[in-house]
């Protein structure tokens, strides 16, 4: 068992001013993502500029931001969100949807490749293996929050919190949806794959992970659990991202087999 520190979740504060950690991990796996990009798009044959990798991070970042507030609002704080619209700004006291924050980088995507007369899977296999390292870096940002805690367990990975022991999981989430896929997708890439594959792995590995912590994360109050009394909002809305991978990685994989039949 371990004992949760209670960890002070503003980093710094200047006066009326306060950085908090939350805003500072999604900081970091940004500016680690935009790091490695400008890395890949460097090397010869990349297809990519630097300045395109510029661009690309700023308009995702703006989809990231954009839409994981709405979609945290929409999906799970609607009622909150009628009675005061102006909470959707309140940002660094956390709340942020995957799901929302997906579809907010979509769009962005959809918008760059439009500018760059790109295709939207040429854009998204590029972006998919540095997502994760958002996606743990916020996990952290919710352990620091004292957060999106877990059931009460009597496992010794469980964390003392309130004077019970519960799973710590946004730590599950840390390891399988920042490091695990990060390691997977970014070896994944590392050298030429059929089109979509990189893409529809990140929302299977996405699907399966999110749809397994669930069993043991507490659903939000508000909204309990659905269909039945087992399955909670965060599964219902990886369903369809866990179907969306398998069928672009049976796409991909079927087309890279007709390509070296017709070779």
């Amino acid at each position: 068992m371990f004992v949760y520190p209670e960890i002070d979740p503003v980093a710094l504060a200047l006066g009326p001013l306060q950085i908090r950690w939350y805003g500072l991990m999604y900081l970091v796996g940004i500016t680690a993502g935009w790091f490695l990009l400008r890395r890949r798009a460097a090397k010869p044959g990349s297809g990519w500029t630097l300045q395109q990798i510029d661009d690309l991070v700023f308009v995702s970042v703006i989809g990231v931001i954009v839409g994981g507030r709405v979609g945290s609002k929409l999906f799970y704080d609607l009622n909150s969100w009628l009675v005061d619209p102006l909470s959707i700004f309140e940002i660094w006291k956390g709340g942020m949807s995957f799901h929302g924050g997906l579809l907010g980088v979509v769009l962005a995507m959809l918008y760059f490749g439009r500018k760059n007369k790109m295709g939207f899977f040429q854009i998204a296999d590029m972006v998919a293996p540095v997502v994760p390292l958002g996606l743990g870096a916020g996990r952290i940002g919710n352990f620091i929050n004292g957060e999106l805690w877990g059931k009460v367990t009597d496992l010794p990975v469980g964390f003392l919190v309130n004077g019970e022991i519960r799973h710590a999981s946004q730590l599950y989430e840390f390891l399988l949806e920042g490091v695990v896929m990060f390691v997977v997708l970014w070896w994944l890439s590392s050298t030429p794959r059929p089109r979509m594959l990189v893409s529809g792995m990140f929302a299977l590995l996405y699907g399966v992970f999110r749809f397994m912590v669930e069993f043991v994360r507490l659903p939000d109050a508000h909204i309990g659990y659905l269909a039945g009394g087992w399955l909670t909002m965060g599964q219902l809305l990886s369903l369809p991202l866990l179907a969306l991978g398998l069928v672009l990685v049976t796409l991909a994989l079927r087309g890279n087999s007709q390509s070296e039949a017709k070779a």
